[in-house]
Parts: C-alpha cells; structure tokens; sequence
C-alpha cells in the first residue's frame, strides 16, 4: 500500500448544505413564522433534488425550527409554555459551559476573541448602532462557545438557542435591550477574566433570565408586571 496516499476531502452532502442554508435563514429571520416552507419550490431555488430539500426539513423539524402542517413546514409560533421549556434547557447547559470556559480564559491569548467581541459591543452600544451591537454579541457568543471542549455540548447549545434567534433583532433594537445585555456581557467577561467558573455561570444565569423576559415582553406572549 502507497504510504503517501491520504483520504480525500469531502465536501458537505447536499442534505447538509441545505439544512446549513435554511438554518442560516431562520437564524436571521428572513424565514418568518407561519412563512409555509414547500419542498419543491425549495429544490427550485436551490438548485437541487427534492430528496436533500426533504431531508433538511425533516431535520430541522426534528429540532424544533419548524412543524409540519401536512403538506409543507413552516416556523411554528412559540407558546409560554414553549419558551419555559427552552429556557429550562438553556439555564441547564450554558452555565455548565461557561464555568468549562472558565478555566482556560485566564491566559490572554486565549481569551483574546472575547475581548474583542467586548469591545465591539462597547463600540456599538456608545454609538446606538443596533445592527453592529447584534454581530458583536453574535461574535461574543461564538467567542466563548468555540472554548467549551465538548462538542456535544456546543451543538445542545446552539439548537436551543436557535429558537430564540429570529427574535433578535425585536429585542436588540430597543436601546433599554441593549443597555442590559452590555452589563451582562461585560460580567460574563469579567469573571472569565478571573478564571471564576462560578462567577461566569451565575453571570449567564442572569443573563439568560433577562433574556428571556425581553423576549416574552417583545413577542407579546405576556404583559409586563406592574408595580
């Protein structure tokens, strides 16, 4: 057997790809809710055959990104009830992540994604930027979720996040929005700075807390308590 000879790199399956494209999609929200979602006029615009198309679907609806209504899919609306149980899951796995992140941010190097997703927050929140204050917090997410050493754990992660990422622009478009998401980033990175695994995940408990409730007041699925 030729030693030189190495395994070829293979390009993503075509189902891949297109579950990669429509999750990229309704991350960003160009897929709204009730938006149906058809297999064939999917294919034509993608370019391929339906099979990949009905795969991806399959997938995503699987993860909770779409339903089936029968003869197509769609973004479903989201219940209390569901974003309870998303929330649920959240408060469960990325605090337990963080505090993992935790102990490899004390060295500056490492960290240094982070930082730069901070300041670009910063940069953005003085500047009422709402578009770039989304990326960098986009950025400061993926800075500490690239640390976390279980990849497992990274993909929980990201599925249930996904959930609440077309609402995004809803809620960082509001200045009162950004001001607290600042404050919760800034002690995220403080305490990774320190090494201080506990710090870090109480500091994401908070932040998720406040990131549900802009979430609920936002999408209108409860009034606000009154004082």
């Amino acid at each position: 057997m030729v030693s030189t000879i190495k395994p070829l790199q293979r390009p993503l399956a075509l189902g891949d790809q297109v579950y990669q494209t429509l999750r990229t999609h309704l991350r960003e929200g160009t897929i709204v809710t009730g938006q149906p979602l058809q297999e064939v006029q999917l294919a034509e615009k993608l370019g391929v055959s339906r099979t990949p198309v009905r795969e991806a679907l399959t997938r995503l609806a699987s993860e909770g990104l779409l339903a089936s209504d029968g003869r197509s899919f769609v973004v479903p609306s989201l219940t209390l009830n569901d974003v309870d149980d998303i929330y649920e899951v959240r408060f469960l796995i990325e605090p337990a992540a963080l505090r993992r992140v935790a102990e490899l941010t004390t060295d500056p190097a490492v960290r240094a994604p982070i930082d730069e997703a901070l300041a670009a927050a910063n940069a953005a929140f003085k500047a009422g930027d709402a578009d770039a204050f989304r990326e960098a917090n986009i950025r400061f997410r993926n800075a500490w979720k690239d640390l976390v050493p279980n990849r497992r754990l990274v993909r929980a992660i990201e599925q249930y996040a996904d959930h609440m990422l077309r609402i995004r622009a809803l809620t960082l478009g509001d200045p009162k929005i950004r001001s607290i998401v600042i404050k919760g980033l800034r002690r995220i990175a403080e305490a990774l700075a320190a090494g201080d695994g506990d710090a870090a995940a109480a500091a994401m408990r908070d932040h998720l807390g406040e990131a549900k409730r802009a979430f609920i007041i936002a999408t209108g699925l409860a009034l606000p308590e009154t004082e």
